[in-house]
């Protein structure tokens, strides 16, 4: 494993091998023209750090603390509906590397594993849901209510995706969510045999045609199902209100995902979540929207440490986390990374993801002359022409 996938891009063009045309890019790409996919990246690439010399940093230890618990480094599995069409149940595969490294785990509302197998499969490891507020708002609060039975930490509300998102290239490669079977789609799945049979056949033979099961009841039909009896994720009536009502019913720990103005992470926090992401949803919504690193020092002024800010979208290097961290993030959610590693090779990849990750951050805090994550302060960025220093 080591010696064939070296860093993050090398799990890309496995996965992109394996996969299915049409699943690949709808994992690995954005929206419309890609502005926002490019930019996440560029963003990232535009920021210098500052190296620091002369320091032991023979004792670095990429620990932290998340919600006053410990993590193994500062991430979180992001949810990631594709995970079991990526591999056979590959939201189990998923889970159980993080619960053995050590980070929370977030299940997709769109997953294919029911949350009762994957709060087994944690074994104690932090479960974390996300939850998506429909139209009809009831069948939002019947998933609550299923999240707390199967002792879920926290629940990461996702806001921004109120309109469909406009990806042309599914389109173009005939492929849907939910499936629908035609005669390109089933030439692009007859080219790559091997994801045939390692998936998709795998499924047929033991639990059936996957089934979003994480679904509300009487929505959780399988990935051929007729898209006028499932429940869509988009939603043009979600209001504060709503966040208000699900504070209110909510014990745990409640984040809310796809915030990218401050004063929206200022009215999140007034409501009294625990915490807000700062996401574009990784390009794949809104391609006009800013790059969440770009905003992220603002975000983290207008909240004041009153909830905790974490960052989505873009991170490919374990340096992408030393930057967040710098600019005031606890954590960083890692999605596509983790998905391309379950690609190539189920569990064995996401792990070898994960530990790449880990080992790219232990090298750039010995650069930076830091031997724990706490000391990644805003001194490590390189102020210049496209990063001023300014906190505002």
């Amino acid at each position: 494993m080591s010696a064939r996938y070296l860093n993050v891009a090398d799990l890309r063009e496995a996965a992109k091998k394996k996969l299915p045309r049409g699943l690949f890019e709808f994992v690995d790409r954005g929206v419309e023209d890609e502005v926002a996919l490019y930019e996440n990246r560029r963003a990232f690439e535009r920021i210098k750090m500052r190296p620091s010399v002369m320091t032991d940093v023979s004792q670095r230890r990429t620990t932290s603390q998340l919600f006053g618990r410990e993590v193994a480094m500062p991430l979180v599995i992001a949810p990631t509906g594709a995970a079991g069409l990526c591999w056979f149940e590959g939201e189990l595969a998923l889970a159980r590397a993080a619960s053995k490294l050590g980070v929370p785990f977030t299940l997709a509302t769109s997953s294919m594993t029911d949350m009762a197998r994957i709060s087994r499969a944690l074994d104690g490891g932090r479960f974390w849901f996300q939850l998506y507020m429909y139209a009809e708002k009831s069948l939002s609060f019947e998933l609550v209510r299923r999240a707390r039975e199967h002792g879920c930490e926290a629940l990461l509300l996702t806001v921004d995706q109120t309109a469909v998102p406009n990806r042309e290239y599914m389109q173009k490669n005939a492929f849907s969510v939910p499936f629908a079977v035609t005669p390109r789609s089933a030439l692009d799945i007859l080219f790559h045999p091997g994801w045939f049979f390692r998936v998709l056949l795998r499924y047929l033979l033991t639990t059936g045609m996957p089934r979003n099961l994480n679904y509300p009841t009487g929505f959780q039909g399988s990935i051929l199902s007729d898209p006028k009896k499932r429940v869509g994720m988009a939603n043009d009536t979600i209001s504060w209100d709503d966040l208000r009502k699900l504070r209110e019913t909510w014990s745990g720990k409640l984040l809310v995902k796809g915030i990218l103005r401050p004063e929206d992470a200022e009215q999140c926090a007034r409501m009294g979540v625990d915490g807000v992401i700062v996401s574009n949803h990784g390009g794949r919504t809104f391609d006009c929207a800013p790059s969440p690193i770009d905003v992220l020092p603002q975000i983290v002024a207008a909240v004041r440490d009153r909830c905790a800010v974490l960052l989505d979208s873009g991170i490919r290097r374990g340096s992408d986390i030393a930057k967040a961290v710098a600019l005031g993030a606890q954590a960083v959610l890692v999605g596509r990374a983790t998905l391309y590693g379950i690609a190539a090779a189920g569990e064995a990849g996401a792990a070898r993801a994960l530990s790449l990750l880990q080992r790219e951050l232990l090298d750039t805090m010995a650069f930076l002359g830091c031997n724990e994550v706490a000391g990644i302060t805003r001194d490590a960025i390189r102020p210049g022409a496209d990063w001023p220093d300014c906190d505002a």
